[in-house]
């Protein structure tokens, strides 16, 4: 009956502790990186990452921007080797002009595992750009 007893208070301590750890373990694909940009032109190209698939997508937020216009448009690549790189959907940032705290934020699908990176202004249009706190989500 005693050896039960512990058994039991055995299972129920590994049960709490796998449980605490759940809460705070960060899910084991999601990845992040923050950064600002400062006087960037058309055409800038972000750093690459890694984003594994994940049904999470990709964003990215850009808080405080400041610059000729009031509009940044960012478009997320994928790389593809020995190819021209993919882009998707351009997104239009306009909020983060607003205020220094204001954020503008551009959400895309999972286009699947490979390695990523976003343009500003792509194309060549419009002015250059700083942003005071930038953070991409994958």
């Amino acid at each position: 009956m005693a050896l039960r007893a512990s058994v039991r208070r055995a299972a129920v301590v590994l049960l709490s502790a796998v449980t605490i750890v759940g809460i705070f373990a960060s899910p084991a694909q999601a990845g992040s990186w923050d950064s600002s940009l400062t006087g960037v032109g058309p055409g800038f190209e972000s750093r690459r990452w890694y984003q594994p698939s994940s049904s999470t997508g990709t964003t990215i937020k850009f808080t405080g921007c400041t610059g000729g216009n009031t509009v940044v448009n960012v478009t997320l690549y994928k790389v593809v080797n020995n190819f021209p790189d993919t882009d998707y959907t351009k997104a239009a940032f306009t909020k983060c002009f607003e205020s220094p705290t204001s954020t503008s934020t551009g959400n895309w699908n999972d286009h699947g595992a490979g390695d990523y990176y976003f343009v500003v202004n792509d194309g060549g249009v419009g002015s250059y750009v700083s942003v005071k706190y930038l953070v991409v989500s994958y």
